[in-house]
């Protein structure tokens, strides 16, 4: 992938996880959710459970995430850039748009949250 390539997806990626993540604090969240975006990095606070910090790392060409849930974790684009996924560096079957599809609905759960309506993180 060049670098002009990774820059695309994963700007497109970020915002596309931005927007989706917003709705979720909007709609679902508890009144002090929030999520931030600059600079390439993300900020999503959960005050019952923690900070999500995902950022781009262009030298690598990753996206990383540090959860509250899962701890730690770097992506790599796998794939075209229409139809590719980010994909966990080591574990293959983890994918960045799955992982936190399932944190926020684990999370919307112990809330007493129904996050049934919420779309997702728009990621593949």
């Amino acid at each position: 992938m060049t670098t002009e390539e990774y820059e695309r997806v994963s700007e497109r990626d970020m915002d596309t996880l931005h927007e989706n993540l917003e709705i979720l604090c909007e709609d679902f969240g508890q009144g002090d959710w929030e999520v931030e975006y600059s600079s390439g990095v993300m900020n999503l606070t959960i005050p019952s459970h923690g900070t999500y910090v995902i950022n781009k790392q262009p030298p690598n060409q990753q996206i990383w995430i540090s959860s509250p849930v899962s701890g730690p974790s770097r992506f790599d684009y796998v794939g075209s850039e229409e139809e590719g996924r980010w994909v966990h560096h080591r574990r293959p079957e983890v994918k960045l748009g799955e992982l936190l599809d399932s944190e926020m609905r684990e999370i919307l759960s112990s809330e007493g949250v129904d996050g049934k309506e919420w779309a997702g993180t728009g990621l593949r």
